[in-house]
C-alpha cells in the first residue's frame, strides 16, 4: 500500500481520507480526478506533448520554406523548446499572447486525418521517443508514487479519471498500459471532429482547452458526479481542486510540488498562486522530495 509514499503528514492524509471515504461515501460516488502533465507524469523541461507537436511543426517547416520565418514553425525548426515552454507560463500567469500564435500551429498540425491514423502517429511517436534528460522512455516517465496513488484508490472503489489540458487523443493511446485508465475515462483538450464518408477526421477547430474553470465544466459533463479526489499541480488546477474541496461529504484535494532537482525538476513557475492557495483551501502539498521514496520505477 503505497510503497513508494514516506510516512508522513501527507500519506497520512490520504489514507484517513480513504478510510473516511469508504465508510461515508457509496462506491458509485468516489470519483477521483487527476491531472496529467505535472501530476501523473514529467513535464518538464517541455511537455510531452510538445515533443511530439513540435516534431510535426518542423516537418512542415521543411516542407514549406513560407512557414521557417513564422513562429510557432520558426521555434520548432530551431529545436528552440523555450520558446514553446514560455508560452505556456504566461498563459498560467494570465497572458495568453503567445499561447495564440502557438494554438494556430497545433490546431493545424495534424488536421484532416482520421481519428485512428492520429492514434497511429501517436503511438509510433511512443514506441521511439526519449526523454531529452532523463534518457527515459516517456512511457517510463510517470510517478510511480501517483501510480500506486491510483491503484490504492481504485482498490477502495474509486473510479479514476484523467482531466488534462494535454490532448484528449494524445493521451488516450498509452493511458491503458500507464496508468490503468481506459480511453473513456480520459478528459482532455480536443479539437473538432468532422464524419466523413464514413470516418472520424480531426479539424483545425478548437473544440475544448480543458484548462482552469474549463475542467470542472468538463468533469461535470462526462462524469455527472462532483469529485470526492482531486490531484493536480499548477495553477490550471485551482478550479478542479476548488470544485472537488466545495462538496458537502469528505474530500480530498492533492498537489504535487516538484522541489526534487536531483531525482527529477525543482520548479514553482505556473504553480505559485495555487500553492500560494493551498493552505487556506486545505489542499494536501505532497513534495516529491520529502514524500516519495523514489519517483520512476
Amino acid at each position: 500500500m503505497l510503497k513508494s509514499w514516506n510516512d508522513g503528514a501527507t500519506k497520512s492524509a490520504i489514507v484517513d481520507f480513504v478510510a473516511r471515504a469508504t465508510a461515508e461515501v457509496p462506491p458509485e460516488e468516489r470519483v477521483a480526478v487527476f491531472d496529467n502533465d505535472g501530476t501523473l507524469w514529467c513535464e518538464k523541461p517541455a511537455y510531452i506533448q510538445l515533443d511530439f507537436l513540435v516534431r510535426r511543426l518542423a516537418e512542415q517547416a521543411a516542407a514549406d520554406p513560407s512557414l521557417k520565418d513564422k513562429q510557432p514553425y520558426a521555434a520548432a525548426a530551431a529545436g528552440d523548446l523555450a520558446w514553446f515552454g514560455d508560452a505556456v507560463t504566461k498563459h498560467y500567469n494570465g497572458d495568453d499572447s503567445v499561447l495564440k500564435i502557438l494554438a494556430g500551429g497545433i490546431l493545424s498540425a495534424y488536421a484532416g486525418l482520421t481519428v485512428e491514423d492520429h492514434a497511429a502517429r501517436v503511438k509510433e511517436f511512443f514506441a521511439v521517443a526519449r526523454h531529452p534528460t532523463l534518457g527515459r522512455p516517456y512511457t517510463a516517465c510517470g510517478y510511480q508514487p501517483m501510480i500506486e496513488l491510483l491503484r490504492y484508490l481504485e482498490a477502495n472503489g474509486f473510479t479514476n479519471y484523467i482531466t488534462s489540458g494535454g490532448g484528449r487523443d494524445f493521451m488516450r493511446p498509452v493511458t491503458e498500459s500507464m496508468y490503468g485508465i481506459p480511453p473513456e475515462r480520459v478528459i482532455g483538450s480536443s479539437v473538432g471532429l468532422d464524419f466523413v464518408d464514413g470516418d472520424l477526421k480531426t479539424t483545425a477547430t478548437p473544440e475544448f482547452l480543458n484548462d482552469g474553470p474549463v475542467k470542472a465544466v468538463r468533469i461535470w459533463g462526462r462524469t455527472g458526479r462532483r469529485p470526492i479526489f482531486a490531484a493536480g499541480n499548477s495553477n490550471g488546477d485551482i478550479q478542479m481542486l476548488e470544485y472537488t474541496s466545495a462538496g458537502p461529504g469528505p474530500s480530498l484535494g492533492l498537489l504535487v510540488r516538484h522541489d526534487d532537482a536531483e531525482r527529477e525538476f525543482d520548479y514553482t513557475a505556473g504553480a505559485e498562486k495555487v500553492l500560494g492557495l493551498a493552505t487556506d483551501r486545505h489542499w494536501t502539498v505532497a513534495s516529491m522530495r520529502d514524500d516519495w521514496t523514489t519517483v520512476f520505477d
